[in-house]
């Protein structure tokens, strides 16, 4: 019996992607599997963290400052010619204002940080007020 056209090919079709994905996982296991290991170490620290937060008084505090922060942009570092030299100095930037120092623009950020913290806390009786009158909070 011989085979005629595409007859031929089909029988090929199931080794050949066999064959390429072979090649494509052998290509990218390393990547894919340090990936995975990232995300397993990531997510079993959270699961950790979950569990000390739970005997943890403070730990309340804790995420109200760490939701703060990533409210606040970074401080950055640009580099502009000094006034009275002309030479290149490194300035850092919080917000559009320039500081001569990191940690002076260190300490305005983390005032900006206390500041947004201080007022979650002093809307949230506010807040829970209002959630306890629409039944939402029992």
């Amino acid at each position: 019996m011989a085979y005629h056209g595409a007859a031929v090919l089909y029988p090929l079709l199931p080794i050949t992607v066999l064959i390429v994905a072979g090649l494509f996982l052998y290509r990218y296991h390393r990547p894919v599997m340090a990936a995975l290991k990232r995300f397993d170490r990531e997510n079993r620290d959270r699961k950790v963290a979950e569990l000390r937060d739970r005997t943890d008084m403070l730990a309340h505090f804790r995420h109200t400052i760490a939701r703060a922060e990533e409210q606040v942009e970074e401080v950055g570092e640009i580099s502009v010619s000094d006034a009275r030299t002309g030479t290149q100095v490194t300035r850092f930037l919080f917000e559009g204002e320039q500081f001569a120092t990191r940690g002076e623009a260190e300490r305005v950020r983390a005032d900006k940080v206390r500041k947004l913290a201080r007022d979650f806390y002093l809307e949230l009786p506010t807040a829970l007020a209002a959630r306890r009158q629409d039944g939402k909070l029992r």
